[in-house]
């Protein structure tokens, strides 16, 4: 080997030591660099015309493991999707109350059967009816703050979805604009390491905000899927396109669509995938769970919370009368018209009373001797002519009215040997004659049959919507009913369209639509989300009417009817003496009856529907014990996908992380290299010089 060989693996040994260094030296000073991978210096050995020639020191690559960093980006995105989903309900939970506080709606619906406890024992004395009542009024409160706050909480989530896409686009801008700087700088033959620990970084960021599975190409660039399989980044670009939002409470939300970016930077045309809650993931998936289905189902629990507790109340104030009774009864908003099919069985009596209690009047309205054809106007009829003038039925609007001639009051009650019922309501129920809890429409089921005229037409519509048990949209159908049609009509009508690849609608035993799901898909729900109809005029709508537990509940504008607010005397807690002739008392003062009921009805089973049957006190503490454990079971996810994403980190971060003890190490090694290849020169050197005097001797 000549010399000039020597000198030449010589000065290739120290650049090599120079470039391992400057990486080792790199390397600590990004020791506490997030998303740093450490480098390395490949060395090779060095060939010319092929005799070896010292050593080659390569560009420095990243040390890292691409099947570990992408087990990171996939436990991101559980992280992320649990973090958004846990702290909402934890949120939610706080609203409800601690067990045992006096403001959550817990005590405000426990407040409510000890006090209806109370007035049976008090014979219904004015300050413990006064109580009731009281607790009555709280309660509607607390449930109408509740449903307020959880409409809050789905704008808090549109909110931070929209915010969330812009960030996702912002990231998916610069992992873009990284993979033409890797790809660019991988072609040239040069390290690109700062490039792809920027790109690693974002993509991490990106895997918590949506989840994702990422591919690396040969030239160096990443393609970036959704875990349903929706192209977001290849050579070409994708970014989400979402409107965007005010946050407010809408019943339906635009979808999330992907769009190509044009050459420019703009949106260009939609790429026909559009992104869901769980073909999201990530904390975009999580919020979409929550606004779509999480808190719009607690929302319907609490709207058949309400529901059920008005008709229970209602059910019992609608059975009794005042002392003295009242001069008028004036029903609600019903939807009825006069010649709908009056549709009950059973009895009910209508009386008129004088101050003092004692029987004017009374009739008997026998619904089986009406006959099955009878209609609302039928009924009037009988009322009037039974009543033989001493008060008077009137029906117009959807309300029905009975007012007492002069000073005489006006009573109804239920046939204790066969009460009137419709679609399990009596009379004076089914036409809010006597509520304890009123708004502008009737609580309960109406009760329609499918041959029944269902009183709208065009240009009214109703938009249903079917969702999976995941809250993604399965179907949309628009309903435009035909003028003169029936409810069956509208059955029809629905079940031959998009919704019939899902299930079936019919109308249930109490007049609601019912959606029967295939089999695999048994949690699918049916509801109405937007709605312009109103039957016959009156103003009652057709999702009011068939489907009070969804968007139209009444607890917005529900409270303690007016004058039993003012004065709990004006509770009906007295029962009528069916048995009274006309001149004896058939009501009377301490007759506290109704106290009893209230506390017997609070604990009876209500049809709630969608297969909901409960008491209202047990209903309570199952809807509000689920949210208990909906909001713990979302906690322990998130500490369990948190453990998870952390343990996926720190496998990472081990393999190609900075050691200080080990890049310590390497650079006493590296020095000593360096030295040896010194010396070899300056031996070389030496030996050079030597041979120069030689030849000048």
């Amino acid at each position: 080997m000549s010399l000039s060989d020597i000198l030449g693996s010589a000065l290739s040994g120290l650049n090599a030591s120079q470039a391992g260094l400057r990486s080792a030296s790199n390397n600590i000073a990004n020791v506490n660099t997030p998303g740093y991978a450490r480098e390395r210096v490949p060395l090779q050995t060095g060939v010319t015309a092929g005799q070896i020639s010292g050593v080659r020191a390569q560009e420095a690559v990243r040390v890292a493991d691409r099947f570990l960093e992408a087990t990171v980006y996939r436990r991101a995105g559980d992280w992320g999707q649990a973090e958004a989903v846990a702290n909402s309900l934890d949120r939610l939970q706080s609203l409800l109350g601690a067990p045992g506080e006096q403001s959550g709606l817990p005590a405000r619906l426990d407040a409510i059967g000890a006090a209806a406890v109370a007035m049976t024992g008090a014979a219904g004395s004015e300050p413990t009816v006064r109580g009731f009542v009281g607790a009555v009024g709280q309660a509607l409160s607390a449930l109408q703050t509740l449903d307020s706050d959880v409409a809050s909480l789905r704008v808090d989530a549109e909110r931070e979805l929209s915010y969330t896409v812009d960030t996702i686009n912002t990231l998916l801008r610069r992992i873009d604009s990284l993979n033409d700087s890797v790809a660019r700088q991988a072609a040239g033959g040069k390290a690109s390491n700062g490039a792809i620990d920027q790109r690693m970084s974002a993509v991490e960021e990106l895997s918590g905000l949506i989840k994702i599975e990422v591919r690396e190409g040969a030239d160096g660039r990443l393609s970036i899927d959704t875990a349903g399989g929706a192209t977001l980044l290849d050579r070409r670009l994708r970014l989400l396109d979402y409107p965007p939002s005010e946050g407010s409470v809408q019943p339906l939300y635009p979808a999330v669509k992907l769009r190509f970016v044009a050459a420019d930077g703009s949106l260009g045309p939609e790429t026909g995938e559009k992104l869901d809650s769980s073909a999201a993931g990530g904390r975009l998936g999580g919020l979409m769970d929550l606004r779509d289905r999480r808190l719009p189902a607690f929302a319907e629990e609490i709207g058949s919370l309400f529901g059920g507790l008005a008709e229970s109340l209602n059910a019992v104030s609608n059975a009794g009368t005042t002392v003295p009774a009242p001069n008028k009864l004036e029903g609600a908003l019903t939807g009825f018209a006069a010649s709908d099919r009056l549709g009950f069985t059973g009895r009910t009596v209508i009386a008129a009373l004088q101050p003092d209690g004692a029987l004017a009047a009374s009739m008997v309205l026998d619904f089986a001797a009406l006959g099955p054809g009878a209609t609302i106007q039928d009924a009037v009829n009988a009322i009037n002519a039974g009543l033989g003038g001493n008060a008077t039925a009137s029906f117009s609007g959807g309300r029905l009215t009975i007012e007492g001639s002069g000073s005489l009051g006006v009573a109804v009650a239920q046939d204790p040997a066969s009460p009137s019922d419709r679609a399990g309501l009596g009379f004076a129920q089914m036409f809010g004659l006597n509520d304890l809890v009123s708004g502008t429409r009737t609580f309960g089921p109406a009760g329609f049959t499918p041959s029944d005229p269902h009183g709208f037409a065009p240009p009214e519509q109703a938009e249903f919507v079917l969702r999976g048990p995941d809250g993604r949209v399965l179907a949309q159908d628009n309903v435009t009913p035909a003028a003169g049609g029936t409810f069956g009509d509208l059955v029809t009508s629905l079940n031959a369209g998009p919704l019939s690849a899902f299930g079936s609608v019919a109308l249930d035993a109490r007049g609601r639509l019912a959606f029967t799901p295939v089999a695999n898909l048994p949690t699918a729900t049916l509801s109405v989300v937007s709605d312009t109809t109103s039957r016959f005029g009156t103003g009652r709508s057709m999702s009011s009417l068939l489907v009070p537990s969804g968007m139209e509940t009444g607890l917005e504008g529900a409270k303690v009817r007016a004058d039993i607010a003012a004065t709990g005397r004006a509770l009906p807690l007295a029962r009528l003496d069916i048995t009274a002739a006309v001149g004896a008392k058939a009501v009377g003062p301490g007759d506290s009856r109704g106290a009893n009921a209230f506390v017997d009805q609070l604990r009876t089973a209500v049809d709630l529907g969608r297969g909901r049957v409960a008491g209202m006190e047990a209903y309570a503490s199952f809807v509000l014990g689920q949210t208990g454990l909906d909001a713990a079971g979302a906690n322990d996810r998130l500490t369990d996908m948190a453990a998870r994403r952390d343990d996926a980190i720190n496998r990472r971060d081990s393999y190609s992380g900075v050691n200080i003890d080990e890049e310590l190490a390497s650079l006493v090694t590296l020095q000593n290299s360096y030295s040896a290849a010194a010396r070899v020169m300056s031996t070389a050197t030496q030996m050079y010089d030597t041979l120069i005097g030689m030849v000048g001797r």
